[in-house]
């Protein structure tokens, strides 16, 4: 049975709540590790109302604070992220198979002077090697060519050299699949350069990773509004997105419950789920968050190491 170790989030958000909910499933596919104090479990357990399971294993993090329901704070930012580099540890010294992460608030890791802007981009910086962020599900992934900035700043980053490398680590990252679109930057696709030419860069991009591969795996650029239609979804399941939202909105409209994130190109394999800390509704004891998307995670960093 496989080690995993959880990243447990950000405290004030649902993170713990639901790795309290689903223990019981998941340990009967693998032995989680909680990077959690003893302390910090059971002040929010308590606040929960859900007693701890007699077997749920946890590993010392440090840096203990109180926990406020369903609020941005910097202690609580600072917490998430040494939970991460704790699980980062254990899979790098071989303790345990991968990492699954329960969410994280950007904010709050601002504000511990923090200087990521999410999980991906600890572990690019950590391994020197650029991370790919790929969310869904088996039916739908969406796979994110440029991640957490600006999208002023996205069409500078659409160069044929980046592309290629972009497209041969997806490649290797996903060498059983047969067939990858990728989507356009511009409405239309850019209509031949009627709006915009970053296409031409794209096209040249992927007839050069074909090429290097020496099969046709990369497919497009497709026009962004029809790429996800149901036609296309039932002849390719997995999308390059040149940005953020123009992958992430189809994936979460489709498959909200369902989704997660996975951190491809690196050395470990790093699972999470693909929802926020919903602080709206944490440590609310009248709703019940969904643990579909943590139990989709540690399925697939299992299934996948």
């Amino acid at each position: 049975m496989k080690k995993i170790a959880i990243s447990i989030g950000d405290l004030n958000g649902i993170g713990l709540e639901i790795a309290l909910l689903a223990h019981k499933k998941i340990k009967k596919f693998c032995k989680p590790y909680y990077m959690i104090d003893g302390k910090m479990l059971f002040q929010a357990s308590k606040i929960l109302g859900i007693e701890v399971p007699k077997d749920f294993r946890t590993v010392q993090v440090a840096k203990e604070f109180h926990i406020r329901p369903g609020k941005v704070s910097k202690k609580s930012g600072l917490y998430s992220y040494l939970s991460f580099k704790k699980a980062i540890k254990m899979t790098k010294n071989g303790k345990v198979d991968a990492i699954v992460t329960l969410p994280i608030n950007k904010e709050a890791w601002n504000k511990a002077g923090i200087k990521y802007k999410g999980h991906t981009e600890v572990l690019s910086d950590m391994f020197k090697k650029d991370a790919i962020m790929m969310i869904g599900c088996k039916k739908l992934f969406s796979i994110l060519y440029t991640q957490h900035i600006p999208l002023k700043t996205v069409s500078r980053e659409v160069k044929t050299k980046k592309l290629y490398k972009f497209f041969l680590n997806t490649h290797n990252s996903l060498k059983n699949i047969e067939k990858i679109a990728v989507l356009g930057l511009n409405p239309h696709a850019g209509d031949n350069g009627v709006i915009g030419d970053e296409e031409k860069a794209i096209k040249k991009a992927i007839k050069k990773a074909n090429r290097g591969i020496k099969r046709d795996i990369f497919y497009g650029p497709l026009v962004p509004d029809t790429a996800f239609s149901p036609q296309n979804i039932k002849k390719m399941k997995y999308f390059v997105a040149m940005y953020h939202d123009q992958g992430l909105i189809p994936v979460k409209t489709l498959h909200f419950k369902d989704s997660i994130n996975v951190s491809l190109n690196l050395p470990i394999m790093r699972t999470s789920v693909d929802h926020g800390t919903a602080f709206d509704i944490a440590y609310k004891k009248e709703f019940t968050p969904s643990c579909k998307s943590y139990i989709n995670a540690v399925k697939e960093a299992i299934a996948i190491r």
